[in-house]
Protein backbone atom coordinates (compact mmCIF):
# COMPACT_ATOMS: atom_id res chain seq x y z
CA UNK A 1 0.00 0.00 0.00
CA UNK A 2 1.37 3.41 -0.99
CA UNK A 3 2.16 5.93 1.76
CA UNK A 4 0.50 8.71 -0.26
CA UNK A 5 -2.65 10.40 1.13
CA UNK A 6 -4.76 8.29 -1.25
CA UNK A 7 -3.01 5.11 -0.09
CA UNK A 8 -3.56 5.93 3.57
CA UNK A 9 -7.23 6.62 2.90
CA UNK A 10 -7.64 3.24 1.21
CA UNK A 11 -6.01 1.58 4.21
CA UNK A 12 -8.54 3.32 6.45
CA UNK A 13 -11.47 1.88 4.49
CA UNK A 14 -10.17 -1.68 4.18
CA UNK A 15 -11.88 -4.28 6.30
CA UNK A 16 -15.19 -2.41 6.46
CA UNK A 17 -18.31 -3.75 4.79
CA UNK A 18 -19.56 -0.69 2.93
CA UNK A 19 -22.86 -0.14 1.17
CA UNK A 20 -22.84 0.96 -2.49
CA UNK A 21 -23.46 4.56 -1.38
CA UNK A 22 -20.62 4.35 1.14
CA UNK A 23 -18.30 2.87 -1.50
CA UNK A 24 -19.14 5.88 -3.66
CA UNK A 25 -18.16 8.24 -0.85
CA UNK A 26 -14.94 6.29 -0.20
CA UNK A 27 -14.05 6.35 -3.90
CA UNK A 28 -14.64 10.11 -4.04
CA UNK A 29 -12.45 10.65 -0.98
CA UNK A 30 -9.58 8.65 -2.48
CA UNK A 31 -9.80 10.61 -5.72
CA UNK A 32 -9.80 13.92 -3.81
CA UNK A 33 -7.36 12.83 -1.08
CA UNK A 34 -5.58 16.18 -1.04
CA UNK A 35 -8.81 18.14 -0.46
CA UNK A 36 -10.82 15.86 1.83
CA UNK A 37 -9.36 17.05 5.18
CA UNK A 38 -10.70 20.54 4.36
CA UNK A 39 -14.18 19.57 3.13
CA UNK A 40 -17.38 19.88 5.11
CA UNK A 41 -19.85 17.00 5.11
CA UNK A 42 -22.09 19.01 2.79
CA UNK A 43 -19.24 19.63 0.33
CA UNK A 44 -18.20 15.96 0.36
CA UNK A 45 -21.81 14.88 -0.16
CA UNK A 46 -22.07 17.19 -3.19
CA UNK A 47 -18.83 15.87 -4.69
CA UNK A 48 -19.85 12.25 -4.19
CA UNK A 49 -23.41 12.83 -5.37
CA UNK A 50 -25.00 11.59 -2.13
CA UNK A 51 -26.96 13.13 0.74
CA UNK A 52 -25.32 14.80 3.73
CA UNK A 53 -26.80 12.21 6.16
CA UNK A 54 -25.15 9.50 4.04
CA UNK A 55 -21.76 11.08 4.75
CA UNK A 56 -22.54 11.10 8.47
CA UNK A 57 -23.62 7.44 8.39
CA UNK A 58 -20.44 6.63 6.47
CA UNK A 59 -18.29 8.18 9.20
CA UNK A 60 -20.16 6.19 11.86
CA UNK A 61 -19.71 2.99 9.83
CA UNK A 62 -15.95 3.58 9.99
CA UNK A 63 -16.14 3.78 13.81
CA UNK A 64 -16.21 7.56 14.33
CA UNK A 65 -18.73 9.59 16.33
CA UNK A 66 -19.54 11.60 13.24
CA UNK A 67 -18.01 13.34 10.25
CA UNK A 68 -16.11 16.00 12.28
CA UNK A 69 -14.27 13.22 14.11
CA UNK A 70 -13.46 11.52 10.80
CA UNK A 71 -12.15 14.77 9.34
CA UNK A 72 -9.92 15.37 12.39
CA UNK A 73 -8.56 11.87 11.95
CA UNK A 74 -7.90 12.50 8.26
CA UNK A 75 -5.87 15.60 9.06
CA UNK A 76 -3.66 13.40 11.25
CA UNK A 77 -3.24 10.27 9.09
CA UNK A 78 -3.69 11.66 5.57
CA UNK A 79 -2.47 15.25 5.60
CA UNK A 80 -2.73 16.92 2.21
CA UNK A 81 0.33 17.38 0.07
CA UNK A 82 -0.97 20.83 -0.87
CA UNK A 83 -3.45 23.24 0.66
CA UNK A 84 -7.06 23.57 -0.45
CA UNK A 85 -7.58 25.20 -3.80
CA UNK A 86 -4.11 24.36 -5.09
CA UNK A 87 -3.52 21.76 -7.75
CA UNK A 88 -2.17 21.00 -11.17
CA UNK A 89 -3.77 24.11 -12.63
CA UNK A 90 -2.21 26.46 -10.06
CA UNK A 91 -5.65 27.92 -9.24
CA UNK A 92 -6.07 29.37 -12.73
CA UNK A 93 -9.55 29.19 -14.22
CA UNK A 94 -9.89 26.34 -16.72
CA UNK A 95 -12.67 25.32 -19.08
CA UNK A 96 -14.43 21.98 -18.70
CA UNK A 97 -12.25 20.24 -21.27
CA UNK A 98 -9.04 21.32 -19.58
CA UNK A 99 -10.45 20.32 -16.20
CA UNK A 100 -11.20 16.84 -17.54
CA UNK A 101 -7.62 16.47 -18.78
CA UNK A 102 -6.19 17.75 -15.49
CA UNK A 103 -8.39 15.30 -13.58
CA UNK A 104 -6.96 12.45 -15.66
CA UNK A 105 -3.45 13.67 -14.90
CA UNK A 106 -4.34 13.51 -11.21
CA UNK A 107 -5.67 9.96 -11.67
CA UNK A 108 -2.33 9.01 -13.20
CA UNK A 109 -0.51 10.61 -10.26
CA UNK A 110 -2.58 8.49 -7.87
CA UNK A 111 -1.74 5.39 -9.90
CA UNK A 112 1.96 6.27 -9.79
CA UNK A 113 1.68 6.55 -6.02
CA UNK A 114 0.09 3.11 -5.74
CA UNK A 115 2.80 1.62 -7.96
CA UNK A 116 5.46 2.74 -5.47
CA UNK A 117 4.82 -0.74 -4.08
CA UNK A 118 5.32 -2.96 -7.17
CA UNK A 119 4.40 -6.13 -5.28
CA UNK A 120 0.76 -6.46 -6.44
CA UNK A 121 1.65 -5.84 -10.09
CA UNK A 122 4.55 -8.28 -9.97
CA UNK A 123 2.32 -10.92 -8.39
CA UNK A 124 -0.29 -10.31 -11.09
CA UNK A 125 2.37 -10.63 -13.78
CA UNK A 126 3.38 -14.06 -12.47
CA UNK A 127 -0.22 -15.26 -12.31
CA UNK A 128 -1.00 -14.10 -15.85
CA UNK A 129 2.21 -15.49 -17.35
CA UNK A 130 1.64 -18.95 -15.87
CA UNK A 131 -1.96 -19.28 -17.03
CA UNK A 132 -2.21 -21.24 -20.30
CA UNK A 133 -4.60 -20.18 -21.75
CA UNK A 134 -5.13 -16.70 -20.34
CA UNK A 135 -8.75 -15.47 -20.52
CA UNK A 136 -9.15 -11.67 -20.51
CA UNK A 137 -12.60 -10.37 -19.60
CA UNK A 138 -14.10 -6.95 -20.24
CA UNK A 139 -17.71 -6.10 -21.05
CA UNK A 140 -19.39 -2.92 -22.22
CA UNK A 141 -17.30 0.13 -21.17
CA UNK A 142 -14.37 -2.11 -20.25
CA UNK A 143 -14.34 -4.08 -23.50
CA UNK A 144 -11.86 -1.71 -25.17
CA UNK A 145 -9.45 -2.10 -22.24
CA UNK A 146 -9.67 -5.88 -22.43
CA UNK A 147 -9.29 -5.90 -26.21
CA UNK A 148 -6.23 -3.64 -26.08
CA UNK A 149 -4.57 -5.79 -23.45
CA UNK A 150 -5.37 -9.01 -25.34
CA UNK A 151 -4.02 -7.58 -28.61
CA UNK A 152 -0.58 -6.86 -27.18
CA UNK A 153 -0.51 -9.82 -24.80
CA UNK A 154 -0.96 -12.22 -27.72
CA UNK A 155 2.41 -11.08 -29.05
CA UNK A 156 4.24 -12.51 -26.04
CA UNK A 157 1.81 -15.01 -24.46
CA UNK A 158 1.11 -18.27 -26.32
CA UNK A 159 -2.66 -18.42 -25.73
CA UNK A 160 -4.75 -15.35 -24.91
CA UNK A 161 -8.55 -15.61 -25.07
CA UNK A 162 -10.58 -12.40 -25.21
CA UNK A 163 -13.97 -12.50 -23.48
CA UNK A 164 -15.67 -9.26 -24.51
CA UNK A 165 -19.22 -10.43 -25.19
CA UNK A 166 -21.78 -11.37 -22.56
CA UNK A 167 -24.72 -13.69 -22.81
CA UNK A 168 -25.06 -17.41 -22.23
CA UNK A 169 -21.87 -18.15 -24.17
CA UNK A 170 -19.70 -16.35 -21.61
CA UNK A 171 -19.77 -19.14 -19.00
CA UNK A 172 -19.21 -21.68 -21.78
CA UNK A 173 -16.03 -19.87 -22.79
CA UNK A 174 -14.87 -19.73 -19.17
CA UNK A 175 -15.47 -23.48 -18.92
CA UNK A 176 -13.52 -24.04 -22.14
CA UNK A 177 -10.57 -22.04 -20.79
CA UNK A 178 -10.58 -24.05 -17.56
CA UNK A 179 -10.68 -27.34 -19.47
CA UNK A 180 -7.72 -26.16 -21.56
CA UNK A 181 -5.68 -25.54 -18.40
CA UNK A 182 -6.29 -21.89 -17.46
CA UNK A 183 -5.29 -21.00 -13.91
CA UNK A 184 -6.04 -17.26 -13.85
CA UNK A 185 -8.39 -14.73 -15.43
CA UNK A 186 -7.73 -11.03 -15.96
CA UNK A 187 -10.77 -8.77 -15.72
CA UNK A 188 -11.16 -5.09 -16.60
CA UNK A 189 -14.16 -3.71 -14.70
CA UNK A 190 -15.26 -0.09 -15.19
CA UNK A 191 -18.42 1.89 -14.41
CA UNK A 192 -21.19 1.28 -14.89
CA UNK A 193 -20.49 -2.24 -13.67
CA UNK A 194 -22.59 -4.82 -15.56
CA UNK A 195 -24.21 -7.47 -13.42
CA UNK A 196 -22.87 -10.03 -15.91
CA UNK A 197 -19.29 -9.19 -14.95
CA UNK A 198 -19.92 -9.79 -11.26
CA UNK A 199 -21.67 -13.07 -12.05
CA UNK A 200 -18.89 -14.12 -14.44
CA UNK A 201 -16.19 -13.51 -11.83
CA UNK A 202 -18.16 -15.43 -9.22
CA UNK A 203 -18.46 -18.31 -11.69
CA UNK A 204 -14.78 -18.16 -12.67
CA UNK A 205 -13.61 -18.38 -9.06
CA UNK A 206 -15.97 -21.27 -8.38
CA UNK A 207 -14.41 -22.99 -11.40
CA UNK A 208 -10.98 -22.64 -9.80
CA UNK A 209 -9.57 -19.60 -11.57
CA UNK A 210 -7.58 -16.94 -9.73
CA UNK A 211 -9.14 -13.59 -10.64
CA UNK A 212 -6.93 -10.54 -11.20
CA UNK A 213 -8.98 -7.37 -11.65
CA UNK A 214 -8.29 -3.85 -12.84
CA UNK A 215 -11.16 -1.72 -11.50
CA UNK A 216 -11.92 1.95 -11.05
CA UNK A 217 -11.87 1.62 -7.26
CA UNK A 218 -10.84 -0.78 -4.51
CA UNK A 219 -14.50 -0.58 -3.45
CA UNK A 220 -16.00 -1.53 -6.82
CA UNK A 221 -18.72 -4.22 -6.83
CA UNK A 222 -16.25 -6.73 -8.34
CA UNK A 223 -13.90 -6.47 -5.35
CA UNK A 224 -15.64 -9.25 -3.44
CA UNK A 225 -15.13 -11.60 -6.39
CA UNK A 226 -11.46 -10.81 -7.08
CA UNK A 227 -8.38 -12.46 -5.62
CA UNK A 228 -6.17 -9.52 -6.54
CA UNK A 229 -7.64 -6.11 -7.39
CA UNK A 230 -5.51 -3.18 -8.48
CA UNK A 231 -7.41 0.13 -8.69
CA UNK A 232 -7.05 2.82 -11.35
CA UNK A 233 -9.55 5.67 -11.23
CA UNK A 234 -11.62 6.85 -14.17
CA UNK A 235 -12.33 10.46 -15.04
CA UNK A 236 -15.91 11.63 -14.57
CA UNK A 237 -15.71 15.23 -15.76
CA UNK A 238 -17.22 14.61 -19.21
CA UNK A 239 -20.50 13.07 -20.33
CA UNK A 240 -18.74 9.70 -20.70
CA UNK A 241 -16.07 8.43 -18.31
CA UNK A 242 -12.43 8.54 -19.40
CA UNK A 243 -10.08 5.68 -18.61
CA UNK A 244 -6.46 6.75 -19.11
CA UNK A 245 -5.31 5.31 -15.77
CA UNK A 246 -6.89 1.85 -16.32
CA UNK A 247 -5.30 1.74 -19.78
CA UNK A 248 -1.91 2.65 -18.32
CA UNK A 249 -2.29 0.01 -15.62
CA UNK A 250 -3.09 -2.54 -18.33
CA UNK A 251 0.21 -1.71 -20.06
CA UNK A 252 2.05 -1.99 -16.73
CA UNK A 253 0.55 -5.45 -16.24
CA UNK A 254 1.65 -6.37 -19.75
CA UNK A 255 5.20 -5.39 -18.84
CA UNK A 256 5.08 -7.40 -15.62
CA UNK A 257 3.71 -10.42 -17.46
CA UNK A 258 6.32 -10.19 -20.22
CA UNK A 259 9.06 -10.08 -17.57
CA UNK A 260 7.83 -13.49 -16.39
CA UNK A 261 7.80 -15.05 -19.89
CA UNK A 262 11.31 -16.23 -20.80
CA UNK A 263 10.59 -16.26 -24.55
CA UNK A 264 8.78 -12.90 -24.69
CA UNK A 265 11.62 -11.05 -26.39
CA UNK A 266 12.13 -13.83 -28.93
CA UNK A 267 8.42 -13.75 -29.80
CA UNK A 268 8.55 -9.99 -30.32
CA UNK A 269 11.60 -10.24 -32.55
CA UNK A 270 9.94 -12.99 -34.58
CA UNK A 271 6.84 -10.84 -35.06
CA UNK A 272 8.94 -7.84 -36.12
CA UNK A 273 10.81 -9.95 -38.68
CA UNK A 274 7.59 -11.32 -40.17
CA UNK A 275 5.96 -7.88 -40.19
CA UNK A 276 8.94 -6.44 -42.07
CA UNK A 277 8.89 -9.31 -44.61
CA UNK A 278 5.20 -8.74 -45.25
CA UNK A 279 5.49 -4.96 -45.38
CA UNK A 280 2.84 -4.84 -42.69
CA UNK A 281 3.52 -1.31 -41.48
CA UNK A 282 4.08 1.93 -43.38
CA UNK A 283 7.25 3.57 -42.13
Amino acid sequence: MSDSPAGRLQALFEGHRLTPTQRRIAHCMVRRAGDVPFLSSVELAELAGVSQPSVTRFAVALGFDGYPALRRHLREVAPPEAGPGTGTDGGEERNEYQQAVLAEIENLRHLAGLLADPGPVERAGRLLARSRPLPVLGLRAASSQARGFAYFAAKVHPDVRLLDEGGSMLTDRVDAAVRAGAAALLCFALPRHPREVVEALEYARAAGLTVVTVADSAFAPVAAHSDLLIPAAVGTGLAFDTACAPMMLGRVLLEAMADELPDAQARLEEFDAKAAARGLFVE
